[in-house]
């Protein structure tokens, strides 16, 4: 797996933990890189870069939901060689949940924790509520929406055509976004933490209780200030809210054994 897909900005050699973060719609594995200088000791961050952008800006975008799952759970099981959380945000938090479900149903790796931050309980379905951005909204709408929740840095807002490449971006993640269908069943046995904000009005007030259907194991719900990105303040140290990156777990052999037996099927090592 080349490290553009797998972004790791500190490594770790004596990591016992990594931290694998899924990017939003519209967002990248730079969303997540401030989050390195934060990790608790023997925790390294990762971030999964989906085709289209930073370090993968050549290849083409995914087009629809089981393509962006199949790649990134590829780049999860290529970091799984240590005990690992998995993190996502937003539609990312759908996507980890898919690739979690998915890795426990095929005898892979299994993250130690799922933890979904501001996302719906996938069972629930798309709908409305979660479609926005929306493929109606104009290149203005969608600019002002990622200037609003600070995802485009200051170098690309007085540049026109980097604006126009983070639309672009926006667009192909909400247009696979929508192809998004729950898969009947599909659930996880690993322990999930949910994060929400006090003030996000797209979250369903229902759907902490579906969450708890989806996630057989250890299950809390953690609600911080804020909205869909928490406060500034919230957001930029959201791993210290995550209970599972301060729980002390052994490396395991036999875990890295499982990710490289995975791995040497599709003819890779895990990381």
């Amino acid at each position: 797996m080349k490290d553009t897909t797998v972004v790791r900005p500190k490594r770790e050699p004596k990591a016992t933990k990594r931290f694998i973060c899924l990017g939003f719609c519209g967002g990248g594995a730079g969303s997540y890189m401030k989050w390195a200088d934060a990790m608790p000791p023997g925790v390294e961050l990762a971030a999964v870069c989906y085709p289209g952008r930073e370090g993968r800006f050549i290849e083409d975008f995914v087009e629809d939901w089981d393509e962006l799952v199949d790649d990134a759970l590829d780049a999860v099981i290529s970091a799984a060689g240590i005990p690992y959380v998995l993190f996502g945000h937003s539609m990312g938090g759908w996507v980890a949940f898919d690739i979690a479900a998915r890795i426990e149903e095929r005898g892979g790796p299994v993250p130690e924790a799922l933890v979904v931050s501001s996302a719906n309980a996938p069972s629930r379905g798309l709908t409305a509520a979660d479609m926005f951005p929306s493929q109606q909204d104009s290149d203005e709408q969608l600019t002002a929406w990622i200037q609003e929740f600070g995802l485009m840095p200051e170098h690309v807002l007085s540049d026109p055509d980097l604006q126009e490449m983070a639309v672009e971006l926006m667009r192909a993640d909400i247009r696979v976004r929508d192809s998004f269908r729950y898969r009947d069943g599909s659930a996880v046995s690993t322990s999930v933490q949910v994060l929400t904000g006090d003030c996000d009005e797209v979250i369903d007030p229902e759907s902490k209780e579906l969450w708890r259907k989806v996630a057989k194991g250890e299950f809390r719900h953690t609600e911080l200030p804020g909205g869909h990105f928490y406060t500034p303040e919230i957001w930029n140290t959201l791993p210290s809210h995550i209970a599972s990156l301060n729980e002390q777990i052994p490396s395991s052999p036999a875990r890295r054994d499982v990710a490289v037996a995975w791995r040497g099927r599709h003819g890779r090592s895990p990381q």
